[in-house]
């Protein structure tokens, strides 16, 4: 057995090292970031709606980095809690870092944004700030804006994480998704993805997540009607080699917003 700081090392020299080499048939695999604004009921998110549209999602734009999408909850919470989902791509860790201590310390860009930038401790703008960290897979290596019909305000999003038992399960599913031929069955059957993706850091892992876009939630329905009697699929998730690699599974339904890119 490996000492266990071996195994605890592992997942470092993997980020280094995808870093530094990570291209795939030619196409650098992104790292995506999701950062979850959470709201209580009681809380506006007007100031950090304002800060998204007038500050980060220009500054990103300014700085070469797109397409960004900006998301809401179609449904709170059971809680009342609301959320707002960020997702941006970026080329490597370390440009995630450098754009994200730049913008923090831009006054000429936060000025813009004040009851965000600038609100009082007793009246903060949201509640928590929840950062997930996404690598791309192979057969996706980058975001993908979807081709829809339907105005903005119409579509439906949907934000798929699966949780595996453990690590060894959690790379089973991946490879299910990749070698495996799941999502060739997703762009057979005209899902439109955003993006496919194994979670580097966040705190359900092990997982993966995912996310796919529909005209309508009547699209979305039937595209998952299609799927799960799709006799490639019955197959494929039939075969023994990938039994048990799902343990749960979180679904949730969101809207852009009038200024995201996706």
């Amino acid at each position: 057995m490996k000492p266990f700081y071996l195994l605890l090392l592992a997942p470092l020299f993997f980020l280094h090292s995808f870093a530094q080499h990570g291209t795939i048939q030619g196409h650098e695999r992104v790292y995506d970031v999701i950062r979850v604004y959470h709201f209580t009921a009681a809380q506006s998110m007007q100031a950090t709606e304002d800060f998204l549209q007038q500050v980060y999602v220009p500054y990103m734009h300014a700085h070469g980095i797109r397409p960004i999408g900006v998301f809401s909850m179609i449904r709170p919470a059971d809680t009342g809690e609301q959320r707002l989902y960020v997702l941006t791509p970026y080329r490597s860790l370390e440009q995630w870092e450098r754009m994200e201590q730049a913008l923090m310390h831009d006054t000429a860009w936060l000025n813009k944004a004040p009851d965000y930038s600038r609100a009082p401790a007793s009246r903060p703008p949201y509640a928590r700030i929840e950062t997930i960290v996404l690598r791309a897979f192979p057969d996706m290596p980058v975001i993908h804006k979807p081709r829809l019909q339907a105005p903005l305000t119409q579509r439906v999003y949907e934000l798929r994480s699966y949780e595996s038992p453990d690590e060894a399960y959690g790379l089973n599913k991946i490879q299910m998704f990749n070698a495996g031929g799941e999502i060739q069955i997703f762009d057979r059957l005209g899902f439109e993805a955003v993006f496919y993706a194994q979670v580097l850091s966040g705190c359900h892992m092990p997982n993966l997540m995912y996310m796919t876009a529909f005209d309508d939630m009547d699209a979305r329905n039937a595209h998952w009607k299609a799927f799960s009697s799709d006799s490639v699929w019955r197959h494929l998730s039939a075969l023994p080699e990938y039994q048990q690699n799902v343990s749960h599974a979180d679904i949730v339904f969101l809207h852009p917003l009038l200024f995201s890119d996706l």
